[in-house]
């Protein structure tokens, strides 16, 4: 039976879970002394946390604290190895995209033509972002054009992150159908 069939059905309890949930604050200071950054800690700890909510439930542990913490670890190594992935990635492309003198990047630049093109297509897009709805044109900013993720443009504008995504979305439909892309 779903819990949402019985609102007052009282939920299984889950001992990792509750361990988690007394001990994040030493978690997130266990990641933050380790990857010197208190945001990136609390990114890891909100991985750690589905890693444990969405695991099989069967998996159980004699020192489940020490299984959190192991889990901890590897959830600190996976992002490790994604941020290397990352980098190995871009520095790939740079090498392949960019010409290089000595230890120099030297721009590529397009010919003239393109570059008055691109900028007459920027000159559009920012003209139709200015007619958005405020709130369209202000999640967009935001999140298109200063790279905040969904969740900081939320917080940043006082609503859900469903609504920042309605909000991005709708503006992205507007400007695509006024710039014909």
């Amino acid at each position: 039976m779903s819990l949402m069939a019985n609102p007052g059905a009282q939920r299984p309890t889950d001992p990792l879970l509750e361990i988690y949930l007394e001990r994040r604050a030493n978690l997130v200071r266990y990641f933050a002394a380790r990857c010197g950054s208190t945001e990136l800690a609390e990114d890891l700890a909100q991985e750690l946390y589905v890693k444990i909510a969405t695991r099989d439930l069967s998996v159980t542990a004699e020192n489940p604290v020490a299984l959190i913490y192991r889990i901890a670890g590897n959830v600190m190594l996976d992002r490790a190895r994604g941020d290397a992935r990352s980098s190995a990635r871009d520095a790939a492309w740079r090498r392949v995209a960019h010409v290089t003198i000595g230890d120099e990047d030297v721009a590529e630049l397009a010919p003239a033509d393109e570059a008055v093109s691109s900028r007459q297509r920027l000159r559009q897009l920012v003209d139709a972002a200015a007619e958005l709805p405020p709130q369209q044109r202000r999640a967009f900013r935001l999140h298109k054009l200063e790279g905040r993720s969904h969740a900081e443009t939320a917080r940043e504008m006082g609503i859900s992150v469903k609504s920042v995504e309605k909000h991005v979305s709708a503006a992205l439909k507007t400007l695509t159908a006024r710039l014909g892309l």
